[in-house]
């Protein structure tokens, strides 16, 4: 068979609704600034679907810096690899600011989160060694351990946040390296998970370290910036940021920016530097970012009020929610699941719904990512969001709810959105 007829006649679990939902539900177009009010197909909207958490996107510090360091540098430079020839003086202030923000002796940047999860894992886990990690990791944690897997490595996983589950898993994965002298455990969980807010269950893993032995890599993307006294996430907020081994986090959330960074001893940082596939073989972040990246984290570092704005919103959005009898499951950080019942056809209609006749943008999961039967639809509040629009959704989210316990958006095929489309 030719491989382009094997796609053209499967087009992925996801993208089998492309032809339904390509440019509405799928890859749709927000316009103007960015900003929980834009612009969808011509209409003002209420957008609750960006993770600009403490408002820095458009701050005016940071598009001033931004601008700069394009202007100064352009958007080129430094050209190569920093291995090879992009080193500079601002990567590593970026760096040792980090470090020190996050209490570790040492950072390294990474151009993109995706990829640098994918290749953390794969330069630090070997074939002899062995994965432990959460059953809803990300897909970027899951990608890197299907590699480890592709060497010969091992990997158990466990029932989200379960800690007996995850204990049970440890003993398989001590006595498998117990019997290979030159492997280890390496353990895998999230700050924040982003699909329904909840945290991974740090505390409890760390207990874990006192009758296991294993390294701890957490990814905190979502809890950079959002958790913790001084914003330095999820291992603050519980007050066990110095027993994570590997502590990974990325610009693209609370920083708004291109970029993340893996934080931990200055010996297994410089191991990263120098056998990280994703960077050595990458050009190095351009110097417009890094200088961004520089201002995003000083006004992360000294402007409280951003992070004490947000949490405003995210007390007034979930409290609300709550009250009003929606299940937002056991979210503790600014994302705001919204879990109700529904297939694929009541899930479009609802969305249609919302959007068009509430003026409400949200991001909405259904299967295969999540389970048959289930709609999430997934809320970010951000600092420059308000009570009015808090106030707002949860209205409209009430009389979309009636609707769907009412079977009102239950039809016998897909809503032609052709119409909609711009």
């Amino acid at each position: 068979m030719d491989i382009f007829d094997k796609i053209k006649k499967n087009r992925g679990p996801i993208g089998q609704y492309q032809k339904a939902g390509h440019g509405y539900f799928s890859f749709p177009k927000l316009e103007g600034e960015i900003h929980p009010h834009m612009t969808f197909r011509g209409k003002k909207v209420l957008n609750w679907s960006l993770n600009n958490y403490i408002g820095l996107a458009n701050h005016p510090e940071v598009r001033k810096a931004d601008a700069e360091g394009a202007a100064e540098f352009g958007m080129a430079y430094p050209m190569g690899a920093r291995m090879m020839s992009g080193q500079t003086n601002f990567h590593v202030e970026l760096e040792q600011r980090l470090a020190k923000f996050v209490n570790k002796e040492d950072a390294f940047l990474v151009n993109y989160g995706y990829q640098a999860m994918v290749s953390i894992i794969d330069a630090i886990a070997g074939r002899n060694d062995v994965i432990v990690y959460d059953s809803e990791a990300h897909a970027c944690i899951m990608d890197g351990i299907f590699l480890h897997k592709a060497k010969g490595g091992k990997s158990f996983v466990f029932q989200h946040n379960d800690m007996e589950k995850a204990e049970k898993m440890l003993k398989f994965a001590q006595k498998r390296v117990n019997e290979n002298p030159d492997g280890g455990i390496l353990f895998i969980t999230e700050g924040v998970f982003g699909m329904e807010g909840d945290l991974g269950n740090l505390k409890a893993i760390v207990e874990l370290k006192k009758k296991y032995s294993f390294r701890l890599l957490v990814d905190d993307a979502h809890g950079f910036g959002t958790m913790g006294k001084t914003g330095a996430g999820v291992g603050e907020h519980f007050g066990v940021q110095n027993e994570i081994d590997l502590y990974f986090a990325t610009f693209a959330k609370a920083m708004a920016g291109i970029g993340g960074f893996i934080a931990a001893e200055a010996d297994i940082v410089d191991f990263l530097r120098y056998n990280m596939r994703s960077q050595t073989f990458a050009k190095a972040l351009p110097m417009p970012m890094v200088k961004g990246a520089l201002k995003r984290l000083d006004l992360l570092q000294n402007e409280h009020s951003l992070r004490e704005d947000l949490w405003t919103v995210v007390n007034a959005l979930q409290k609300g929610l709550r009250e009003n009898g929606f299940d937002i499951g056991n979210t503790e950080s600014p994302v705001t699941p919204v879990m109700m019942h529904g297939g694929v056809i009541e899930a479009t209609n609802l969305i249609l719904d919302l959007r068009e006749n509430h003026g409400i943008f949200c991001s909405v999961v259904i299967y295969p990512v999540i389970p048959k039967g289930h709609i999430l639809l997934r809320l970010i509040p951000t600092s420059m969001h308000t009570i009015e629009d808090v106030d707002r959704t949860i209205e409209a989210f009430k009389v979309c709810k009636v609707k769907l316990l009412a079977d009102e958006y239950k039809t016998e095929e897909f809503a032609d959105i052709s119409a909609l489309r711009v």
